[in-house]
């Protein structure tokens, strides 16, 4: 699969491929909602992989332009939205919500970069009206599959349950076995009352600094081919 990304701002890293490998694991069909679509990495390969209706929506303009270039260039469709997900609107629920969306701690220093600082921060998308808003999108039994920064996990969890979004399956991942785990991948559910699961960690690089099979092969069945450059979208 062949994508275009910018030269200067976010680009999708090895998060968005481990996340496309945890929610393609729970075989998605239905309708889709790509939260923070970004470039479109994410949803391009699940709508490439299963049969599902696709919609994205981003606040930047210029990242879905990118991912609806993406989509066009693929051969796949999909529905997208401009605009701030916490005050997003939809008529229309979703079996599945998915993202990798903003979660570092936004006290440190901050990239200048205005679609880096989107991409990145968590004050672009707080935890709370985030996931009051996935509520609202999600049919009843809907999933609702992320990641996000690790360290945050109590906050997560408490902040699902309240909105009756129940976390069944958590992994983390950890760049190595020794190492702290820096980001959590979650699966929760509308109104299920199952006992969470919590999964074997994903290590990513054995203790020569060479992916495991497991990092390696998430990389060979997204097949990625990653263009970057500022081109001509059409304005």
């Amino acid at each position: 699969m062949y994508l275009y990304q910018p030269t200067k701002g976010y680009a999708y890293n090895s998060d968005s491929i481990f996340l496309y490998d945890f929610i393609a694991s729970f075989q998605p069909k239905g309708a889709l909602l790509d939260v923070g679509c970004g470039v479109g990495i994410v949803s391009l390969l699940l709508s490439r992989d299963f049969k599902i209706i696709t919609t994205v929506i981003d606040k930047q303009e210029l990242m879905l332009k990118y991912a609806q270039h993406n989509y066009a260039l693929n051969n796949l469709d999909v529905k997208a939205f401009l605009g701030d997900f916490s005050t997003f609107l939809s008529e229309e629920k979703y079996d599945f919500v998915v993202s990798n969306p903003p979660f570092y701690d936004s006290n440190v220093t901050q990239s200048e970069n205005e679609h880096l600082n989107i991409a990145r921060y968590a004050h672009h998308l707080p935890i709370e009206p985030f996931i009051a808003n996935v509520k609202k999108v999600l049919k009843p039994r809907g999933r609702f599959i992320f990641c996000y920064d690790a360290k945050q996990i109590d906050r997560l969890l408490h902040t699902l349950k309240e909105y009756n979004i129940n976390p069944e399956v958590l992994r983390f991942v950890h760049s190595k076995i020794d190492r702290a785990s820096k980001l959590v991948m979650i699966s929760a559910r509308m109104n299920s009352k199952s006992l969470m699961k919590i999964m074997p960690p994903l290590i990513v690089f054995d203790e020569t600094s060479t992916y495991t099979k497991e990092a390696e092969y998430a990389f060979i069945k997204a097949g990625t081919n990653s263009i970057k450059g500022d081109y001509d979208l059409g304005e």
